[in-house]
């Protein structure tokens, strides 16, 4: 069951790290890429900071974004900032979604995300703290997956596997941590690949944010290629 008072804490602790690794940055450090193609740190969190905004829009019953071309705009437009406009920014951003969630509120309302997708109000506070936890790890500066929760990242499976399920262009998966399994990729009599692996592993693989080379380290797969996931 959702527990959006408890991931509402979770949200403030991993925002809380998420500060202190930026702070610990300076301009030049700021301006370098970050482990997401074409992305600086700078872009990263930017894209953090908006993404605050825009779920105090979700939960207002207002567009998340006015388009999605505004969207990358704003990033682009916030990106080159310097270190402490991006600290300032990220810390109002996260208080003006902080107010927004306390106010009274029926959590259990459909919401509308990005691209139309529904979803109940409930599970707002864990998509952002999908965002705080994984985007942290992109910034490349020292928070690995293994540094993550481990209640987050079983959750983060969870969320993924059941994403990509029914998806007929991903093989029948069953993936495993070797306590749980979840069933994912297209409907099937059987699985036709099983992941097996970490939590760790199972997240950047899913996530998307480990290549081959990395997941081969970490992973086992069975009965063909570790399959190919589209992008989130």
């Amino acid at each position: 069951m959702i527990d959006h008072v408890r991931d509402l804490a979770s949200v403030r602790d991993a925002t809380e790290r998420l500060l202190a690794a930026a702070a610990a940055l300076d301009n030049v450090s700021m301006a370098e890429p970050s482990r997401l193609p074409g992305w600086t740190r700078g872009h990263v969190l930017a894209h953090v900071a908006r993404n605050a905004d825009a779920l105090v829009n979700v939960l207002a019953g207002r567009p998340m974004y006015v388009s999605g071309e505004a969207r990358d705009a704003d990033i682009e437009r916030d990106a080159p900032r310097a270190m402490e406009v991006q600290l300032a920014d990220l810390r109002e951003s996260a208080a003006r979604l902080e107010a927004q969630t306390a106010l009274p509120a029926d959590w259990s309302r459909t919401i509308t995300m990005r691209n139309g997708i529904t979803d109940s109000a409930s599970r707002v506070p864990f998509r952002r703290w999908v965002e705080l936890e994984l985007h942290h790890v992109d910034l490349g500066v020292g928070y690995e997956l293994e540094d993550i929760p481990a209640d987050f990242l079983e959750r983060e499976i969870d969320f993924l596997t059941d994403r990509f399920s029914g998806n007929a262009e991903v093989a029948a998966t069953n993936v495993t941590d070797g306590t749980r399994a979840w069933p994912t990729g297209r409907a099937a009599d059987k699985p036709e690949v099983t992941v097996s692996g970490p939590a760790p592993a199972l997240v950047g693989w899913l996530a998307g944010r480990r290549d081959h080379s990395a997941l081969a380290v970490g992973l086992t797969v069975e009965g063909g290629p570790l399959p190919a996931l589209p992008p989130l």
